[in-house]
């Protein structure tokens, strides 16, 4: 398992916002390859670092636990790197490529990509270019994609082709439309939260499970054309 472990024709999933041990526990029975925590005190979804290492105890090996992070402050990234056995970043913030460095520490990291008409996604992974994946997320006011989709022909041909092994497509995936996404973009995992979800922060086993169901199908189709 593992998020960024591209695999031609197997999509890499992760569900996020996970704040109750029976989820995790669902998640890690359904073969997911990563869990990821939201550690942004604004969100709904937050959960403190001592937290979120109870729940990562609860994961096998091999499956990545992420660390969401919006502009943290270092006595933040301090409790987090002190509690949390982690093994992926992800900014969401307004994160400046050095200070992603600084924060990981050598682990590996993601930055998310808010996408509107205008963004200019190459440069963007330019700058970024020291991170192992790019999350793609809808802009909204504030932070989150706040489970809206955008607009995935934004996304340059040429660019989502190259850069397939480290692309995590986010933004407002469900059962529905996860298949599209997957077929349109060809990334290397996807990431859902509210897509499966019952309540914020309550994930529900039979969207999680039909979400995957969703995932293999979208794979089984490409394969098959």
């Amino acid at each position: 398992m593992g998020l960024l472990k591209h695999t031609p024709g197997k999509t890499r999933i992760k569900f996020c916002g996970l704040t109750r041990a029976s989820d995790v526990d669902a998640a890690v029975q359904l073969g997911v390859d990563a869990l990821g925590f939201v550690f942004y005190e604004p969100s709904p979804r937050y959960i403190s670092p001592e937290m979120a290492a109870a729940l990562i105890g609860r994961m096998p090996g091999g499956m990545d636990a992420v660390a969401l992070v919006v502009n943290p402050s270092d006595e933040q990234v301090r409790r987090i790197q002190e509690r949390v056995p982690l093994t992926l970043w992800q900014f969401h913030g307004d994160e400046s490529p050095k200070r992603c460095q600084e924060i990981a520490q050598g682990l590996p990291w993601v930055k998310a990509a808010r996408i509107q008409p205008g963004f200019n996604l190459i440069d963007f992974s330019l700058q970024y270019s020291q991170a192992a994946g790019f999350l793609l997320d809808a802009f909204v006011e504030g932070y989150g994609g706040g489970g809206h989709v955008f607009d995935w022909s934004l996304i340059p041909d040429i660019w989502a082709k190259e850069n397939a092994h480290r692309v995590v497509l986010s933004g407002g995936l469900n059962t529905h439309n996860v298949g599209e996404g997957i077929s349109h973009l060809k990334p290397c995992a996807v990431d859902v939260s509210s897509g499966i979800e019952i309540a914020k922060g309550q994930k529900s086993p039979e969207q999680m499970k039909a979400f995957i169901e969703a995932v293999r199908g979208a794979d089984h189709s490409a394969a098959s054309v």
